[in-house]
């Protein structure tokens, strides 16, 4: 059985990782367990992960600034917390962080383990990742040394950026414990824009023309048929801002799709709706079929999911305006179709694809991570040595060996 520290402070943190550090014992680093399937299943060699340390024990707001848009907080504090006390300011994170709950169990997540998985939702095309919107961070790395980079602005950041590197590091090179945001303003209101009835090609390049139009559209994705409301496909685009901004560029953007199909609008609550589903992978994430996560070149996703579904069935959702492709394995797919997926990738000018789910023992055997390349896999081995040199922080949860 497992033995579970749970911190309270950062000190006992440190004390945590530096026994492990000495005793050579591997650590599980994890807060409320809601991504535990996100990665490979921990292990390196024959080494058991025995203990874990839990840091939802690190909760709490503390600072909020919102005239310098400016949020400091325990890892372990929920989600749901800190977009609740951003809200009643008016404010928001404007990437859009996803809800995994449907992919792996469990209710929320934590800050801590947003920023450690580098999640961000549909507004990312306009807003950016998660790791855009990180100030500072303060950390223990798998020496047992507590680190501090970056502060409560932008200009704090000089030197290496260790903020950015431990952002979707999974854990790997140092355990969370206090992270500084940068909020925004929550836009006035919403709207979006369906197009029914499009191909998944000619959705992606009405959502290419759309996203280098004037209308600043902060989300558009494409979902076939049944993940929507409508008996066909449809292509979502939304406008957020002021609201006589918000009246003109819907506007010019019913324009520019009508002449492609039938055009309808969602007000604004029905707007947070359906991104939020579309955030959250509503649909194509049902289930508990191996499911991927595609980053791709936007304009060329049509043709690599047309590939793709030629030798692997499933079910696609588009997001990023194509550049984000969820990937649902149909039940006569056999395997994860991993081999297949990356094929197609690397014949269509690259990309990552990451198996965000699947059985614990095929997440074994499968390559969840993007294979990186010679050089980079070297990188990435001396930058784990350099943070975790006895390899005790989550050993093997993105690579082997790392």
């Amino acid at each position: 059985m497992t033995e579970t520290f749970k911190p309270e402070t950062s000190a006992q943190v440190v004390e945590a990782i530096a026994w492990a550090s000495s005793e050579e014992t591997p650590l599980e680093i994890l807060g409320t367990g809601t991504k535990r399937g996100f990665g490979r299943p921990m292990g390196d060699g024959n080494r058991i992960i025995a203990h874990a340390v839990d840091l939802s024990g690190l909760t709490g707001i503390t600072l909020y600034e919102p005239e310098e848009l400016v949020l400091s907080a325990w890892a372990g504090t929920p989600l749901a917390e800190i977009e609740a006390a951003v809200a009643a300011k008016g404010q928001m994170l404007a990437f859009e962080p996803p809800r995994f709950a449907r992919l792996y169990g469990g209710d929320g997540g934590t800050l801590g383990g947003m920023i450690a998985c580098n999640l961000a939702g549909p507004r990312r095309i306009k807003a950016g990742a998660a790791r855009d919107h990180i100030l500072g961070i303060e950390a223990v790395t798998g020496r047992g040394d507590l680190v501090k980079s970056g502060g409560r602005v932008v200009k704090n950041v000089t030197g290496y950026d260790l903020s950015k590197l431990l952002t979707g590091s999974f854990g790997t090179l140092a355990a969370l414990t206090q992270i500084t945001i940068k909020v925004l303003p929550a836009a006035e209101t919403e709207e979006t824009i369906l197009l029914s009835g499009a191909t998944a090609a000619d959705a992606v390049e009405i959502m290419s023309a759309a996203l280098n139009s004037s209308n600043e559209v902060s989300g558009a994705a494409h979902l076939p048929a049944g993940l929507a409301s409508v008996s066909g496909p449809v292509t979502a685009f939304r406008v957020e801002g002021f609201v006589p901004s918000v009246a003109a560029r819907s506007e010019a953007l019913r324009a520019l799709v009508g002449a492609r199909g039938n055009v309808t609008t969602l007000d604004r609550e029905a707007s947070q709706a359906f991104w939020a589903s579309v955030r959250d992978v509503e649909g194509v994430g049902d289930g508990d079929a191996p499911l991927w996560r595609l980053s791709v070149t936007p304009d060329k996703s049509a043709d690599i999911m047309e590939a793709i579904s030629a030798r692997v069935p499933g079910t696609a959702l588009f997001d990023w305006g194509g550049g984000l492709i969820w990937f649902r394995v149909g039940s006569d797919g056999g395997d994860t179709g991993g081999a297949v997926i990356r094929e197609v990738l690397a014949a269509n000018g690259g990309g990552h694809a990451t198996l965000v789910r699947a059985p614990e023992d095929v997440r074994r055997k499968v390559d969840v991570f993007q294979p990186q390349p010679g050089p980079l896999a070297a990188l990435s081995a001396r930058v784990k040595e350099s943070f975790d040199p006895r390899h005790v922080l989550n050993p093997g949860r993105m690579y082997s060996g790392v």
